[in-house]
């Protein structure tokens, strides 16, 4: 693979297969779905979604991603602010093997607009 093409792997832009606010809340409801949010750790600690792994795009890798143990078969949801982060971690989960690999449609923005739950990590 040429170096231009490794690169544009990581472009913020492009399509990738994404997935509404909603139908992921209820998905999550349902217990049937696992995140991946690439945002930094300080976003991460401000506002999350329950039961989302934070793992930042910049430290994206295969070898991380396996010491996650996501399931490749189950439906992924992949989640950053505006969704851009996400295009090329989507883009990598598929290369990885993942399935059903989704952006959340609008990242974390729509999620709060549409006011759905959020957790948040307590400051010490």
């Amino acid at each position: 693979m040429s170096f231009l093409s490794r690169l544009s792997q990581w472009l913020p832009f492009g399509d990738v297969p994404e997935m509404d606010v909603n139908i992921v809340f209820k998905h999550l409801e349902n217990n049937k779905i696992q995140m991946v949010d690439v945002r930094s750790a300080l976003e991460w600690d401000k506002s999350h979604i329950k039961g989302a792994i934070n793992l930042p795009i910049t430290h994206f890798s295969a070898d991380l991603v396996k010491q996650l143990q996501l399931n490749t078969d189950h439906l992924t949801i992949v989640i950053c602010l505006s969704a851009h982060r996400s295009i090329p971690a989507v883009r990598k989960l598929q290369q990885f093997g993942f399935k059903e690999v989704y952006q959340l449609k609008g990242g974390m923005l729509s999620w709060w607009k549409a006011k759905l739950p959020t957790l948040s990590t307590q400051e010490k």
